[in-house]
């Protein structure tokens, strides 16, 4: 039987002044970045500025705290 794979979505949006700026959606932790890693570098690779979602960042607390229980 298979898996639903989860949707992943990146969206793109560029600003009049030529900022661009991209939303990752359906992607757990930090694997947003490896998702973007492409697209951020055929963009020219200047990143001005990271901020994780809060789906990112819970996803990332539930891993410390999985490591700190098991370190226990």
């Amino acid at each position: 039987m298979e898996e639903a794979m989860e949707l992943q979505e990146i969206e793109v949006v560029i600003d009049p002044d030529g900022t661009v700026k991209l939303e990752v959606r359906g992607v757990s932790g930090p694997a947003c970045l490896d998702l973007t890693a492409d697209l951020e570098s055929a963009l020219g690779g200047q990143v001005v500025a990271r901020e994780m979602t809060a789906e990112a960042q819970a996803t990332v607390d539930d891993q410390v705290d999985e490591r700190l229980r098991r370190n226990r």
